[in-house]
């Protein structure tokens, strides 16, 4: 298991586990981010990650990234 910001780009991951408060949580719940789905990252682009979940294509920034576990 490792965070979501150190996955390999173009590589498809299953998301483990989500960290953080409620507030953040709820957050990315809110985006599609949720346990047992799929992610994608995109891009990065400065610290700044695009990744593609549930068919849409999201940017989060790295500290966001660092709570979603693959």
């Amino acid at each position: 298991m490792m965070p979501l910001a150190l996955a390999n780009v173009g590589e498809e991951n299953i998301i483990k586990k989500i960290g953080g408060s409620p507030e953040v949580k709820k957050h990315l719940e809110n985006l599609g981010f949720c346990v047992g789905g799929t992610v994608t990252i995109i891009n990065t682009l400065s610290g700044n990650v695009i990744v593609k979940v549930k068919e849409s294509r999201v940017a989060i920034d790295n500290n966001l990234a660092r709570k979603i576990m693959v």
